[in-house]
C-alpha cells in the first residue's frame, strides 16, 4: 500500500510539473503583462487561442504594443490575419509608424497589401520620406556627327505609395532613362553641343514623364559624367570604303579571268590553225607525186617550185636577221 501511495505521489508530481510547464507555454504571462501595461487589449484566452492556431504571440503582440504606444489604433485580429497570410507584421507596423510621423496617408490594409505583394513597405515609406538616388549604367549613344558619347546619369526618385502594388520597379526607371539619353544624344547635331550643355539631356528626358506606371516618382535626372568614345562615323566610312575596295577588286579579278579565258581560247584557235597548216603541208608532197604520176607536172616545173621555196626561205632569213639587228641597235 505504501508503495502504491508513493507511486501515485510521484506520478502526481510529474503531472503537476508538466501541467505548470504547459500552462506557462500556453499562457505567455509576461507578454500579457507587457500588453496590459502598454494599453494594448489582449486577453489571456486570445493568447491561448493564438498558441492553438500555431501563431507566435510575440510576433503579433509586440508590434501591437509599438502601434499602441505610437498612437495608432490597430486590432490584434488584423495583425494575426496578416501573420497567417505570410506577411511580416513587424515591418508593416514600423511602416505605419513612420508614415504617421511623416504625415503620409497609409492605412493598415494598404500597407498589408504592399507587404504581401513582395515589396518592403517599411523601405518604401523611408524612400517616400527620404528620396533615393539610383545611378544608371554607362549609356553609349552617337550624335549626328558620328562621335560616340558615353553618359552616366543619377536619378533621384521618391516612392509612390499609391502605386507600389502593380507598379514597375527601379529596373524600368533605369531602362527608360537610358533610352531617353540615347534618344537625346542621337538627336543632337554635334557632340560638342552635348558636352557644352549636358543639362539639355536631363531636361529633355525629365520632360517625358518616364515614371508613368512605376512605383516611383522621378524628382530629378542629373548627368554625372559624359565621356567621348569612338568616332563611329569615321569607322563606318572606313568600313564602307574597304567594302567598295573589295567589290572593285572582285570585279577586276573577274575581268582578268575573262581576259585569260579569251587568250586561252585564241591560243587554242591558233594551235588548231597550225595543225591544219601542217596537215595541208603534208599533203603537198603527195599532190606533187600524183601530178608526176599523171603527167601533169614536169621535172622543170618541179625545179622552178624548189627554186621558189629556196628564194622564200632566203628572204625570210634575211628579214629575220635585219629585225634582230634593229632590235639590238634600239
Amino acid at each position: 500500500m505504501d508503495e502504491l501511495f508513493q507511486y501515485t505521489g510521484t506520478f502526481a508530481l510529474i503531472f503537476f510539473i508538466f501541467f505548470v510547464f504547459f500552462l506557462f507555454w500556453a499562457i505567455p504571462v509576461r507578454l500579457w503583462i507587457e500588453a496590459i501595461s502598454a494599453g494594448a487589449r489582449v486577453g489571456i484566452g486570445y493568447l491561448i487561442g493564438m498558441r492553438l492556431r500555431k501563431v507566435n504571440p510575440p510576433e503579433v503582440v509586440r508590434p501591437l504594443i509599438w502601434a499602441t504606444k505610437a498612437g495608432i489604433n490597430l486590432q490584434v485580429g488584423d495583425l494575426e490575419a496578416h501573420y497567417l497570410a505570410g506577411g511580416r507584421v513587424d515591418r508593416v507596423v514600423r511602416a505605419l509608424i513612420s508614415a504617421d510621423k511623416a504625415n503620409i496617408d497609409l492605412s493598415f490594409q494598404q500597407a498589408a497589401a504592399i507587404d504581401l505583394a513582395g515589396r518592403d513597405v517599411f523601405e518604401a515609406v523611408q524612400v517616400s520620406v527620404n528620396p533615393k538616388v539610383i545611378a544608371t549604367p554607362r549609356v553609349a549613344a552617337m550624335a549626328r556627327d558620328g562621335i560616340q558619347l558615353i553618359a552616366i546619369a543619377r536619378v533621384t526618385v521618391r516612392a509612390n505609395i499609391n502605386r507600389l502594388v502593380g507598379g514597375a520597379g527601379e529596373e524600368t526607371i533605369l531602362a527608360r532613362v537610358g533610352e531617353g539619353i540615347v534618344s537625346s544624344i542621337g538627336s543632337s547635331d554635334s557632340h560638342k553641343a552635348v558636352l557644352e550643355n549636358p543639362d539639355s539631356i536631363s531636361k529633355t528626358v525629365l520632360a517625358r514623364g518616364l515614371d508613368s506606371g512605376t512605383a516611383f516618382e522621378i524628382l530629378s535626372i542629373d548627368i554625372a559624367d559624359v565621356d567621348v568614345g569612338k568616332n563611329i562615323g569615321a569607322e563606318l566610312q572606313t568600313d564602307q570604303a574597304e567594302a567598295d575596295k573589295r567589290v572593285a577588286q572582285a570585279r577586276a579579278e573577274e575581268r582578268r579571268a575573262m581576259a585569260v579565258a579569251l587568250e586561252q581560247e585564241n591560243r587554242a584557235k591558233v594551235q588548231e590553225m597550225r595543225a591544219r597548216l601542217v596537215e595541208a603541208e603534208a599533203e603537198v608532197p603527195l599532190a606533187i607525186a600524183a601530178a608526176f604520176k599523171e603527167g601533169n607536172l614536169g621535172i622543170m616545173d618541179y625545179m622552178k617550185y624548189r627554186n621558189i621555196q629556196s628564194d622564200t626561205s632566203m628572204r625570210d632569213a634575211i628579214a629575220g636577221s635585219e629585225d634582230q639587228q634593229q632590235g639590238v641597235s634600239s
